[in-house]
């Protein structure tokens, strides 16, 4: 089991460029930009050669380095591989931009040092083996980011929102160690893939159940989930590549939380409900208010919210190598969105429209959802006829089902009357890539992490209840954007988009019940 210590290799080289960065804060500090993306390269081989050797010979603990239970551990297995090969690639991306973007800067050696700290704190907290070590990776993690997030501390938009993240950290830090006491007594251990093994062995007493509950709440507000998700649609002030970690890798935290303890959260099928309709709501709610946003990293936050959102349902769904997937998806495409976003609005600006916008009727809307549903069970059932490939379970179907609404939309344009011929045919040609992509993704999650995630368990009377409602929301949804065009001059629609902008003033409501926040944020 030595070998699992090899990942152990990245953060800690990762810590030793922090430091020595932090030590030139000043501007162009002497090619440390450069050391700093070259280590993280270097930090993404040794991970990918960690993930070989855990192939090899299988999942691992490496032993620890401590007393009593509680210190420094690696926990070697298909997820802490994936996450750790996604913050250390998500990473090297950031790090060589912000050679570029921060050149000049008076303080780029600051910013390139906690940049490194966050990278150190994040893959050490994924790699964690033991539950002490992901208590303190966790806090270590919050701090570096608040750093980041204070860049431009002149500026009272930054102090106010880095003040936010602040109080949601702190809660979130609470829960986690709250969690981690309990489920240290539940199981008289802090290793935690003993007590993820003891878990999935049935055992799962009182204490462990609540200590489910804190994990949830850890991952709530990490995840800026409604009604905290403020914070992350205020946190603009800070440099893009600061967005681009924040929201491609950091925001990740709370996903893994509830990925890395799976096993114990199905002994609490209660939670996992509240984070199913939690994690909904989200994702409807800001998807919508996405809609509106005239400033596009507003947009792209909304967007995480949405995402994130999204994920926490698939969590509650107990589809964890789903939502693994879906982080990783996420991540890279919201890096991407992050770091090019002003590219992408000179090139909208250059666009001309060739001529009138394809609108769809309501029988062209009805005609879509009902292809779109006939291709993806199609396919579906293609894919069901191989027998312990994919997952049959009416949660990953549904969530299928949810994902094919939004091919739908854009196989609505298509289908209108005043839409091209090639439009129509390649909206369908959508669909069925779309059906065909989420079977064969699902099959390589499945396969990935069968030796570390819990199967997905039979679905009860509440999942079902569950199932049902989203399908009938995501779906009321998906058509209502589809046929919003038909009625978007009518006053009510003006209105409503206004109060949407907005976020129908959650936010706002959320800041006025604790009283108000102050523009001086102590770093």
């Amino acid at each position: 089991m030595l070998y699992a210590f090899l990942p152990l290799a990245a953060p800690v080289l990762m810590s030793v460029v922090a430091l020595i960065a932090l030590r030139q804060p000043g501007r162009r500090p002497a090619g440390y930009p450069q050391l700093a993306e070259i280590a993280a390269a270097a930090c993404f081989g040794l991970i990918a050669l960690a993930g070989v050797l855990a192939v090899a010979w299988g999942p691992a603990t490496s032993p620890l380095i401590g007393l009593n239970g509680a210190g420094l551990a690696v926990r070697l297995d298909a997820v802490s591989v994936i996450m750790a090969l996604l913050v250390s690639f998500i990473g090297w991306i950031v790090l060589r931009y912000s050679a570029t973007y921060m050149d000049g800067e008076d303080r780029q050696g600051a910013f390139t040092g906690w940049m490194s700290a966050t990278l150190a704190a994040v893959m050490l907290l994924v790699l964690s083996g033991n539950i002490v070590q992901m208590v303190l990776a966790w806090i270590a993690t919050n701090a570096a980011l608040h750093q980041l997030l204070m860049f431009y501390p002149g500026r009272a938009a930054a102090r106010r929102a880095a003040g936010k993240k602040a109080l949601t950290s702190r809660l979130s830090e609470a829960a986690l160690i709250g969690a981690a006491l309990l489920l240290a007594v539940s199981y008289g251990t802090g290793d935690i893939a003993t007590m993820l093994a003891a878990a999935g062995a049935g055992i799962a007493p009182a204490t462990a159940v609540w200590g489910a509950g804190l994990i949830a709440m850890a991952a709530l507000l990490a995840s800026a989930q409604f009604p905290t998700h403020g914070w992350l649609t205020e946190v603009m002030e800070a440099p893009t590549p600061v967005s681009a970690l924040l929201h491609a890798g950091v925001v990740n935290a709370g996903g893994f939380l509830l990925i890395r303890f799976a096993d114990v959260m199905l002994a609490a099928p209660g939670v996992l409900a509240l984070l199913a309709l939690l994690g909904g709501l989200t994702a409807l709610f800001a998807g919508l208010v996405m809609l509106t946003q005239p400033a596009v990293k507003t947009a792209l936050a909304w967007s995480t919210i949405a995402q994130m959102g999204f994920m926490v349902f698939q969590c509650g769904l107990a589809l964890f190598p789903l939502a693994l997937l879906h982080i990783v998806a996420h991540s890279l495409y919201k890096a991407h969105a992050f770091l090019s976003a002003g590219t992408a609005v000179d090139a909208v600006a250059q666009i001309r429209r060739p001529g009138p916008v394809a609108v769809p009727g309501g029988r062209a809307v009805a005609r879509a959802f009902g292809l779109a549903l006939a291709i993806y069970a199609a396919v579906a059932l293609g894919f069901g006829m191989i027998d312990g490939v994919t997952d049959k379970s009416p949660q990953a179907l549904a969530l299928g089902a949810i994902l094919i609404f939004g091919v739908a939309y854009l196989l609505a344009q298509g289908l209108a009357d005043a839409a091209p011929r090639m439009l129509t045919q390649r909206t369908a040609i959508y669909a069925l890539g779309a059906s065909v992509s989420y079977f064969t993704l699902q099959v390589v999650a499945t396969l990935l992490t069968a030796q570390t995630l819990p199967p997905v368990p039979e679905a009860s009377a509440l999942e079902w209840a569950l199932i049902v409602l989203a399908l009938i929301s995501f779906g009321a949804v998906a058509v209502a954007q589809a046929m919003f065009p038909l009625w978007s001059g009518h006053p009510a629609a003006a209105g409503l988009r206004v109060h949407l902008a907005n976020g129908l003033y959650v936010n706002a409501v959320f800041d006025r019940l604790l009283g108000g926040w102050k523009t001086k944020i102590t770093s």
